[in-house]
Parts: C-alpha cells; structure tokens; sequence
C-alpha cells in the first residue's frame, strides 16, 4: 500500500469508472479515476449487516446512498469495537478492484469511525465529496481526458 496516494473522498458508485493504472506511474498496483492515481477509498454511509467469524474477521455491507458496498475488517481493525447494522460510520480502505463487480465496490477496512451521534453527518458528507469534486477531481479529469 501506497499511503502517499491520497483516499479519494467518493461515493461508492464513482468507482465504476475506475481503471487500473498504467504500470509505468508506480511500482505498486493502483487504479486510475478523475485522472487520478489511487489505492484507497473514503467512504461513508449506513451499515447494513454485519457477519463476523469465529477469528473476529468481518464482513460488513455498506449503503452510501449510491450503491451497496461491501466491507472486509480485519480482527485488528474491528478489536474493542462491534460494528452493528444501523450505524453511520466513515470507512477508509483499499479499494480491492478484482473483488469489485456491477457497482457493488468491495474495501478492505483499514480505518472506520462511528458517525452515529453527529447529527448533519451525512449533509456534510455530501457536500464534502462535492467540494473534493470540484476543487481537486474535476481539474484532473479536464487535463487528462479519457484515452
């Protein structure tokens, strides 16, 4: 992993249009979206289920108003901390592009808070992967179009 490439604050959806990037831009695999290269996903929404296995392994699906996503949590991620269906949580993670199929974006957890408590939580969300569109992704994308 990569942790100089930014999380692309998204919507699940977005990543559709991701495609691999150009080996010769870095010796790590990424993908490509908006022009940019990148490794990991910021995402936020509201946790559907949560299944955990006996190794504290989890796997959690995530609905950020755009698609359905599907979370992996690793016990060390998940130690201490019980994810439940109905949470509002922030999740950052590798965006895992094989395991990704028809707009259903699969992340392996590296980082996850409950939002629950804060009250404008998903109105904020909104206009911040609004503001990250306009101000950073969208220069990109214009000055490098699609091939």
């Amino acid at each position: 992993m990569d942790y100089t490439l930014a999380a692309l604050k998204i919507f699940g959806s977005q990543l559709a249009g991701a495609t691999e990037a150009p080996a010769s831009e870095g010796a790590s695999p990424a993908q490509m979206l908006f022009g940019i290269r990148f490794q990991r996903a910021w995402m936020q929404g509201v946790l559907l289920s949560a299944n955990y296995s006996e190794a504290g392994e989890g796997r959690l699906v995530l609905d950020d108003g755009s698609c359905v996503a599907e979370l992996f949590v690793l016990p060390k991620e998940a130690e201490g901390r019980r994810w439940l269906p109905g949470m509002y949580v922030m999740v950052i993670g590798a965006y895992i592009a094989e395991q990704s199929k028809d707009n259903y974006p699969a992340i392996k957890v590296h980082k996850m808070v409950d939002l629950s408590e804060q009250p404008d939580r998903e109105a904020m969300w909104y206009m911040e992967v609004a503001e990250a569109y306009n101000l950073f992704y969208l220069p990109f994308s214009v000055a490098s179009p699609p091939s």
